[in-house]
């Protein structure tokens, strides 16, 4: 079994799309990179345990996302197959209820390095370190204020966990 990526290398891939497609404030317009790097979203309703499949042949690339989620978990589920689509090799890949893994200690338990990879890939590309740092310092004056958090969580679309541990992950909350 192959070993994860390092978070430097993930880092550098999701902050070099950014760019490509001069995204530089949140929230990062995921259909927009996603049609940037040749791929087609297709919105499904999957069974609850799927989230999102990654299709990719000489021709197409897709990614089929779970409809009947909510807009934040399909907007990470996209980022996630992107990240699929960015750093591994693989032509059909079917993620089932895969956790949001994002915190150093959760992923290195997590059993597929391929799964951590994209997760993390997932997490760099919709709350990128340079954006949330500046976000914190304007935005996030009481980390116990609940209301403030989700603020910022709807700012950037995505989860008030997945935010949380984003932030804890970077050291900007404790």
């Amino acid at each position: 079994m192959r070993r994860p990526i390092g978070q430097d290398r993930i880092a550098q891939q999701a902050k070099k799309l950014l760019e490509q497609c001069s995204i530089h404030r949140p929230p990062v317009k995921i259909e927009v990179i996603a049609r940037h790097l040749g791929a087609e979203i297709r919105y499904e309703p999957f069974d609850d345990d799927v989230s999102g499949v990654l299709y990719r042949d000489y021709h197409n690339t897709i990614i089929g996302v779970n409809s009947l989620h909510h807009p934040n978990r399909q907007r990470f589920t996209i980022a996630h197959e992107i990240g699929h689509l960015v750093l591994h090799e693989m032509e059909i890949h079917v993620d089932k209820g895969y956790r949001v893994a994002l915190r150093n200690s959760v992923s290195s338990r997590a059993v597929d390095p391929a799964e951590i990879d994209a997760n993390r890939f997932a997490a760099e590309l919709l709350m990128p370190e340079r954006f949330l740092e500046r976000d914190v310092r304007l935005f996030l004056h009481d980390v116990e204020d609940d209301t403030e958090l989700k603020d910022l969580a709807y700012k950037y679309r995505v989860s008030t966990q997945a935010l949380a541990y984003r932030l804890g992950n970077l050291g900007l909350f404790a």
